[in-house]
């Protein structure tokens, strides 16, 4: 009986629900940044470790987010027409991790800007006029 024991997963949209835009990895990255920048702006040490807690949450959303859009979405033609894509989403998702583990704001600051990079990439794409939801104004 225990072969059909339940089990927790965990999935962005295994259905292929067509809702892709890196703008929700960038809405947590802001987040990394802004509270990076409070906790150096305080020094209440409850404020600060809930600060600490918080900033760590993000930045794996952020990875995580940035990991969705780079294996779901994108796909062997856009590596062949933008052949700096893994290299832009690894560091990418490196410098979330490297954000996570700080509380350095520059670390916050470089990831918006390589989701920047990602995001230009992302709007480049025919694919992206269907499934972004905030396009670039």
């Amino acid at each position: 009986m225990g072969f059909f024991r339940p089990e927790t997963v965990h999935a962005h949209c295994d259905l292929f629900c067509g809702v892709y835009d890196p703008a929700q990895a960038k809405i947590e990255a802001l987040s990394v940044l802004k509270v990076a920048q409070k906790y150096h702006d305080s020094d209440d040490e409850v404020f600060r470790a809930r600060c600490i807690s918080i900033k760590e949450e993000r930045a794996e959303e952020v990875k995580h987010h940035l990991m969705v859009l780079w294996a779901d979405f994108f796909t062997p033609d856009h590596v062949e027409q933008f052949p700096q894509l893994h290299d832009v989403f690894w560091r990418a998702i490196r410098t979330a991790g490297e954000a996570k583990k700080s509380m350095d704001p520059a670390h916050g600051e470089k990831l918006i800007g390589l989701i920047d990079e990602i995001s230009d990439i992302f709007w480049q794409t025919e694919k992206a006029k269907g499934m972004g939801v905030y396009p670039p104004a």
